[in-house]
């Protein structure tokens, strides 16, 4: 077997590999003896097919057949040889492949780029300090309540909180516009889904009126065509409905998963859980802009196999959040693309960090991690045993302890920068990016 690699760029390698002619033909000839020991053809007897017949009707199916697995088992013969770690599945060009003469075909595949990490004390990180105060459960165990509020119609005068069934159309300059009316639509007063001063102005509608109100679009509005203008809109509401509120009992408390003696009780493992949203939030929030510094600070040529295979995860991902309802192939691989790269980008820094800094996965690190999760189920030990005796699942607890230790290597080099804020901010701040 001969081999010669050719650098075309920095991550592009162009492989020629050439095999013996004999190679080849003795591969099809005995598959041409297989064929016809088993191949069944009017006029002949099982196993009684003379060669020639065999090979003017199969001879060319079968040598293509032996021609792929060739260029596949002598390229990967080939890498070992010359050492090469291939970032994805190659582009196979078939140069020569008539019979007696020599096969003699080019690998077209990318490896991992050679990278030269950034100055890291440029990486810039904001983190945000922020506690759980009393306001904040007031706030967090009302919206609980809410969401299991069964609701009363009132003839009175709407106010916020109040739930609106509405008819609405909207104008510009006199003209309906697209998407800007509805009917028997619902609307929770001062949750802010409509745009700023809609909610605001029918506060104090009754059922069976009918109001028209003038706001205007945020400049930064979605729909560009929209963004800035002033609007008018004819509302008709045909119900108000107030919420009643479930009391704060035993029976409460254990829809969401709580066993809690009384209020205050639940109020302490309200904290609890916000402050382990609070916790990972920051955490999320300061990964996200190390993410971004190292990206910033690094130049890096990312090879399009790898970013292909994350297109192909994220389309699987988003398959499954629609059920299974979704064709994988309905899902255009462009709107992926972007997030594709940045993971790939992400995970090819990180692996650097990682070699560069000689960082690893310490047990007991990874046995604290595995304690914190479990400690958010009913059944702690379960869930531990489930991670202790899965191998796939604790390299993924594995795997996330080493980038935690990224993260933290990082963040001994960057420009930190603490922001106070409320809590509602800094769990706002951390969502994580796609």
């Amino acid at each position: 077997m001969q081999v010669s690699v050719e650098t075309t760029s920095n991550i592009e390698r162009r492989m020629t590999i050439g095999v013996p002619a004999q190679e080849i033909d003795q591969a099809v000839q005995k598959r041409l003896q297989e064929t016809a020991r088993s191949v069944r053809l009017n006029g002949f007897r099982p196993g009684k097919v003379p060669m020639s017949v065999v090979k003017r009707r199969f001879g060319d199916s079968v040598r293509q057949e032996v021609v792929g697995e060739a260029m596949r088992d002598h390229y990967i013969k080939a890498l070992q040889e010359q050492d090469i770690n291939p970032a994805g599945w190659p582009k196979f060009e078939p140069k020569t492949m008539e019979e007696g003469k020599d096969l003699e075909f080019v690998a077209i595949f990318e490896v991992l780029p050679e990278i030269e990490l950034g100055d890291l004390s440029k990486v810039e990180v904001e983190k945000p300090v922020a506690e759980v105060t009393d306001k904040d459960i007031d706030t967090m165990i009302d919206n609980l309540r809410r969401q299991q509020a069964t609701m009363k119609e009132v003839k009175r005068k709407s106010k916020n909180k109040d739930v609106l069934t509405i008819d609405f159309k909207g104008f510009i300059e006199g003209e309906e516009f697209e998407g800007g009316a509805a009917e028997g639509h619902r609307l929770t007063l001062g949750s802010g889904q409509m745009i700023p001063g809609f909610e605001k102005a029918i506060v104090g509608g009754k059922a069976g009126e009918d109001l028209e109100i003038e706001v205007e679009f945020p400049e930064d509005y979605h729909n560009e065509d929209l963004a800035g203008k002033p609007a008018k809109f004819e509302i008709k509401i045909h119900k108000v409905e107030e919420p009643q509120l479930p009391e704060l009992d035993q029976e409460f408390f254990k829809k969401f998963g709580i066993e809690a003696e009384d209020e205050a009780n639940f109020r302490e493992e309200v904290k609890k859980n916000m402050e382990r949203e609070l916790k990972q939030a920051v955490s999320n929030k300061v990964k996200n802009d190390v993410v971004d510094g190292l990206l910033e600070t690094t130049e890096l040529e990312i090879p399009a196999a790898l970013v292909d295979q994350e297109i192909d995860r994220l389309r699987q991902d988003a398959v499954q959040r629609f059920g299974g309802q979704v064709d994988f192939q309905q899902l255009p691989k462009e709107i992926f693309e972007e997030q594709a790269k940045r993971r790939v980008k992400t995970g090819l820094l990180f692996q650097e960090v990682v070699k560069k800094n000689d960082l690893k996965a310490e047990p007991a690190q990874v046995d604290e991690k595995i304690q914190e999760i479990a400690s958010t189920y009913e059944q702690p030990e379960e869930v531990v045993a489930h991670f202790t005796n899965n191998p796939d699942q604790k390299a993924q607890i594995e795997s996330s302890v080493l980038e935690d230790a990224v993260v933290d290597y990082v963040l001994g080099q960057a420009k930190v920068k603490e922001k106070k804020m409320k809590y509602e901010e800094a769990v706002q701040a951390g969502q994580p990016q796609r």
